[in-house]
């Protein structure tokens, strides 16, 4: 799956806030973010915008459907020096907060709601979402604008924007 990257990679990400202000966050069985608490996500797909990825990634590995909200940041790095690695992160909210965590077993050790104090006592946060928890950056989301068409000539199947108000 890699190799279909190629060198400049786009991942999505959520914040999933519960009315209790408590975040959604998994432990990985992968990567070097393998046991550590971290945001649900994943890689964007042909054919879906970056926003669509973040709420697949959430259902996908915790079982829980959200709403986007609005948008926390974007992480950018490169790796190695030839592969570019970034990955939008949006704030989102579950539709139905008693629905249960399901994990997806053969990616995640774990998946649950903590507060912000628990992510940043508990000594097992990824450096992510310890910087985000510490800054309270859910707060300074970027808005979600939909309904904007910049042209039909563009062809656009999905277009959303996310600027600060």
């Amino acid at each position: 799956m890699k190799n279909e990257r190629g060198k400049v990679w786009l991942g999505a990400g959520a914040v999933v806030v519960n009315s209790d202000g408590k975040w959604l966050v998994v432990k990985k069985k992968y990567s070097g973010l393998k046991g550590v608490w971290s945001i649900p996500a994943g890689f964007v797909q042909y054919g879906e915008t970056a926003d669509e990825a973040a709420l697949r990634e959430v259902r996908e590995e915790t079982g829980i459907h959200c709403i986007v909200t609005g948008m926390v940041g974007f992480r950018t790095g490169v790796i190695r020096g030839e592969v570019s690695d970034n990955m939008a992160i949006f704030a989102c909210r579950p539709i139905n907060e008693n629905q249960p965590i399901r994990i997806q077993e053969k990616e995640l050790y774990d998946a649950k709601w903590l507060s912000v104090n628990e992510l940043l006592t508990c000594g097992e946060a990824s450096v992510m979402l310890q910087e985000m928890a510490s800054d309270s950056l859910i707060r300074h989301q970027l808005s979600k604008n939909d309904g904007i068409n910049p042209g039909d000539w563009f062809q656009y199947t999905s277009y959303r924007v996310f600027f600060n108000k």
